[in-house]
């Protein structure tokens, strides 16, 4: 199962607890984490599909100066 599934999988759980929930507090807590792993679902959705490279730039010595050091 993948990471999305798994998110929406847990979102069900929590509509269905708190449709059970008699504790207004608690139902809205529960409604509130639904729609938390909702999100994530889509956020893992559109981070599989990213394709994420890093590219670094060469380290400078703050020490040395245009000649490398020497003088």
């Amino acid at each position: 199962m993948i990471r999305s599934d798994r998110y929406r999988a847990k979102a069900v759980e929590f509509r269905a607890m708190a449709q059970e929930e008699t504790n207004g507090r608690r139902r809205l807590e529960y409604e509130a984490l639904a729609q938390s792993y909702l999100d994530l679902a889509r956020l893992a959705e559109r981070n599989s599909q990213t394709d994420i490279v890093y590219e670094t730039t060469p380290l400078v010595s703050k020490m040395a100066g245009p000649t490398g050091g020497r003088s």
